[in-house]
């Protein structure tokens, strides 16, 4: 049993991922009932409809491939800074075992307090670095997303398309068939447009 405040928090995070996810499929059903409605079951659904896995464009475009790159190196950065701290816990716990026997009873609380004390700025640092990487993933996954929309946005309104829908795993996309899928077309625009 929780108290009233987590499970309140729980559910409305619960909510709003259904929310979230389940307005693309809204959209489908929308779109697909409002086709079948005046003309019976089976009857094909009006409208063009494409389309794209946003996974494909981040790993096929230029800009994807380079901000890839880029947040690699930023973790490898925070993942170097993190060695060398352990680094130096090791070196000062080998230290303190090697000399543990020769050192007073204070002193040695001393140490121990001062490698607790050690040990608890590295965890801090380490989840600092940790959230520190996760938001330069959020915020360049946010902008890539944005030039994904913008060019996917492009290439549907040339191709006459009324919907583009993500059909990456996980997503709303039960079914398609492959003449649907616009993520070539939008992968040559993305290069086009962000070389």
């Amino acid at each position: 049993m929780s108290d009233g405040r987590g499970g309140v928090t729980r559910m409305a995070a619960m909510r709003e991922r259904c929310w979230n996810g389940g307005m693309g499929l809204l959209a489908v059903v929308l779109l697909t009932a409002s086709g079948c409605a005046g003309t019976g079951a089976g009857a094909k659904v009006e409208g063009k409809v494409g389309v794209l896995d946003p996974a494909r464009i981040l790993s096929d475009t230029n800009a994807g491939k380079k901000a890839k790159d880029n947040l690699t190196a930023f973790s490898k950065n925070r993942q170097t800074l993190i060695e060398l701290d352990e680094k130096e816990l090791r070196r000062l716990e080998e230290d303190f075992v090697k000399q543990a026997s020769v050192l007073s009873p204070t002193a040695k609380r001393d140490r121990e307090e001062a490698f607790r004390r050690r040990m608890q700025e590295y965890q801090q640092k380490v989840t600092e670095l940790n959230r520190e990487v996760q938001e330069k993933q959020k915020d360049v996954m946010d902008g890539f997303r944005e030039k994904i929309e913008a060019v996917a946005g492009k290439v549907a309104k040339r191709l006459g398309l009324q919907l583009v829908v993500d059909s990456s795993k996980g997503g709303v996309t039960l079914y398609r068939e492959d003449a649907l899928d616009i993520s070539n077309q939008v992968i040559e625009e993305f290069n086009r447009d962000y070389p």
